[in-house]
């Protein structure tokens, strides 16, 4: 199921799936290493909640809810932590 960033809960974390609008708005989020398959948390909103401040690729970027609104994502849970990475076959 996808959700937008926008949806995610402070701490939360998932991974981008799909970078939705056209034009320069898109080509600036892509710009800011929001690309397909990268894992992003949700870091804090503001106290009136824009902008959004999200950790990805080690660095912090804020958003405006509008920007995070474009950013299609899948939620990461333990389950899927559990079989992307362990390597192991039962």
């Amino acid at each position: 199921m996808s959700i937008t960033l926008k949806d995610l809960l402070p701490r939360q974390k998932g991974k981008i799936v799909r970078i939705n609008g056209t034009g320069a708005i898109r080509r600036r989020l892509l710009d800011m290493g929001l690309v397909p398959g990268c894992e992003v948390e949700i870091e804090r909103y503001a106290p009136l909640g824009d902008p959004i401040e999200v950790k990805i690729r080690g660095y912090h970027l804020s958003l405006r809810k509008e920007e995070a609104k474009m950013v299609e994502c899948k939620e990461e849970t333990y389950e899927n932590k559990a079989d992307s990475g362990s390597g192991r076959q039962s």
